[in-house]
């Protein structure tokens, strides 16, 4: 080009393009962004659906990894993190029913409850047929007991994490795939000695699972799920939990991905999910103030060639910083923290993520 002047601003154009192409990756939010463990320290290739808690000196984390999901040798497996680092995984329950015969075992929820911590996980050869099942641990997740099936039609928390309600009872979102996709709620007073449950809360016509739930003012409960619809639907509950509206689309898109949500001790709600309508190759977090308009916060994975980044869980810790584990790739689980009071929020673009 003869001439230098137009030659430099069309340099200067084309990068300020790319750069306003950019999508808003809400970094001055992520505190910490590591994986749990390295592939070199387990005997298993594959891993998915990971849950988290807090215990009195860190956290727990737990997930099911094997040779790939429904092969017999899938077993649930723990590691423990404590002054910034994460221990070994070690395997603590698996699907061995005798010595000819084993099944997958599927979606570990762990739930802290004061003297004990209880992981609920699933077993059998598909998610229309499993069963699920409980173990304790009354020494922060250092032992379990032997596993427990759980009762007929019981299930346990499907993959995201129960809500303790103010009557103190253990509210469980759960959902069945054996006639369709269909939510319900289960109850326990006893840390999983006796149950209740709801019917199912949709018809077959529109396919939800694995529920999670937002806690609103006066006690009102939100649930968000995973769905055939390409968005994720919502209902809301004005007595605990025991019957719900009808569901209808939350306007945010969702390609029948998993999500989680969590209420922040300050009211504000965040979520994270795959805001696309195709494919896992992008993760979001999404913040709100009613549950209702949700805004960009963060962009956890970004990978435009593929890739999966999947089924996470998210939770606030005593010192108000959040927790996000998720599944990288069916290889390995990513642990995420963020700070919450760091978060600039920015408004969706015709639907879309917002650009930097």
């Amino acid at each position: 080009m003869k001439n230098p002047l137009l030659f430099f601003c069309l340099i200067v154009a084309i990068n300020l393009s790319a750069y306003a192409s950019e999508p808003f990756k809400g970094e001055k939010c992520i505190v910490k962004s590591e994986f749990i463990y390295n592939k070199e320290d387990v005997p298993f290739p594959s891993c998915h659906a990971s849950t988290i808690i807090e215990k009195h000196d860190g956290l727990i984390a737990a997930w099911f990894g094997g040779t790939e999901e429904k092969d017999p040798d899938v077993g649930i497996w723990t590691s423990h993190y404590s002054d910034g680092k994460w221990t070994k995984p070690a395997e603590v329950a698996n699907g061995i029913q005798h010595k000819s015969k084993r099944y997958p075992c599927w979606n570990p929820v762990l739930y802290n409850a004061g003297n004990e911590i209880l992981l609920f996980y699933k077993t059998g050869p598909s998610p229309s047929t499993w069963w699920g099942e409980l173990i304790r641990s009354s020494d922060e997740g250092k032992t379990w007991s032997r596993s427990s099936r759980l009762p007929e039609d019981i299930y346990g928390p499907v993959k995201n994490k129960p809500i303790l309600l103010k009557n103190n009872i253990l509210l469980c979102p759960s959902s069945t795939e054996d006639q369709g996709w269909r939510v319900h709620m289960e109850f326990t007073s006893d840390n999983g000695s006796t149950w209740e449950r709801t019917p199912a809360l949709n018809d077959r016509k529109t396919g939800v699972i694995q529920p999670t739930i937002l806690q609103l003012p006066n006690g009102r409960l939100q649930m968000l799920c995973r769905s055939t619809t390409s968005y994720i639907m919502n209902s809301y509950s004005d007595d605990n939990g025991h019957t719900w509206t009808e569901l209808t689309s939350s306007g945010v898109p969702n390609p029948n991905s998993g999500i989680d949500a969590v209420t922040l001790k300050d009211g504000r709600h965040l979520l994270i999910y795959n805001h696309i309508s195709k494919g896992r190759n992008v993760l979001n977090v999404a913040v709100s103030g009613d549950g209702v308009e949700w805004k960009a916060a963060a962009l956890p994975e970004n990978e435009p060639k593929g890739g999966e980044f999947s089924y996470p869980a998210i939770i606030q810790t005593s010192d108000g910083l959040v927790h996000i584990t998720y599944t990288w790739n069916r290889k390995l689980i990513k642990h995420l923290i963020i700070d919450p009071n760091s978060i600039e929020a920015k408004p969706f673009i015709n639907g879309g993520w917002p650009e930097k």
